[in-house]
């Protein structure tokens, strides 16, 4: 009996992405040590294949329609330590080890998660 496709999708060992209509999947980036969730971001083919080819975090920047080596002009580059893909191939997670003093978003904060909303309300917690 031939593996219908989902089967093949979901437990083959052929890397598909599965990119949405604007050619993105999500990608989270966790700290390689502590497991940390530090960001989500955007990822287009480019920014796949050049994570792939050169050990570091790429991501398409949205806002600025672009592709974007993390750290590139911060410091705060991310080496990758593991790359996977979720079941539906539609989004990546990516273990990381930071560079430069650590912070991973563009506030300066070591975690892009670095609220938590109590009662509706944000809480600032490291």
């Amino acid at each position: 009996m031939a593996s219908s496709p989902n089967d093949i999708l979901e437990n083959g060992l052929a890397l598909t992405p599965r990119y949405d209509a604007a050619g993105l999947i999500a990608a989270v980036a966790t700290h390689a040590e502590t497991g940390e969730v530090l960001m989500l971001a955007w990822m287009n083919a480019q920014a796949l294949d050049k994570t792939m080819s050169t050990g570091e975090a790429h991501y398409f920047s949205r806002s600025r329609n672009e592709l974007w080596h993390k750290g590139a002009t911060s410091g705060q580059v991310q080496v990758v330590e593991e790359l996977r893909i979720d079941c539906d191939q539609d989004a990546v997670w990516l273990k990381v080890w930071p560079q430069g003093d650590g912070g991973a978003c563009h506030t300066g904060q070591r975690s892009c998660f670095y609220r938590v909303i109590e009662g509706g309300k944000l809480v600032k917690r490291p």
